[in-house]
C-alpha cells in the first residue's frame, strides 16, 4: 500500500515562497509518475505539476509556469514543490498525487494513490 505524506504549507504574505514536500512510503517513488494538484474552496481540484518516473520530465500549469517547481529526491523518496512568488489566488489545498500508468497525465481521475493535503494561503 503507497502512503503519500504532504507538508510544508502555511500562511505566506504575497511574493513569498514556500516548499512543499510529499513524502512517499510503501513503494519507490521512482515507480510512479508525481503530481501536485490544488483544490480552492468552490473549486475544481486543478492540475499544478508533475514529474515522469520515465525520464524525470516536468511539466507545469501555465499558472505556476515559472514559478513553482516539481522536483524529486529518490534517497529520499520524496517529491518536491518549490512555490515562488506567491499570489493569493495560488491559496488552496494542495495535494500529492501517484500515478503508476506508462504515460503521464494531468488529469486529477489518473492518478490512484493521493496525500491528505497541506493548506497554502497567501495573504494579500
Amino acid at each position: 500500500q503507497v502512503q503519500l505524506v504532504e507538508s510544508g504549507g502555511g500562511l505566506v504574505q504575497a511574493g513569498g515562497s514556500l516548499r512543499l514536500s510529499c513524502a512517499v512510503s510503501g513503494r519507490t517513488v521512482r515507480d510512479y509518475h508525481m503530481g501536485w494538484f490544488r483544490q480552492a474552496p468552490g473549486k475544481e481540484r486543478e492540475f499544478v505539476a508533475r514529474i515522469s518516473r520515465r525520464d524525470d520530465s516536468t511539466r507545469h500549469s501555465d499558472s505556476v509556469k515559472d514559478r513553482f517547481t516539481i522536483s524529486r529526491d529518490n534517497a529520499k523518496n520524496t517529491v518536491y514543490l518549490q512555490m515562488n512568488s506567491l499570489k493569493p489566488e495560488d491559496t488552496a489545498v494542495y495535494y500529492c498525487a501517484a500515478d503508476s500508468s506508462w504515460v503521464t497525465h494531468m488529469s486529477p481521475s489518473n492518478y490512484e494513490y493521493w496525500g491528505q493535503g497541506t493548506q497554502v494561503t497567501v495573504s494579500s
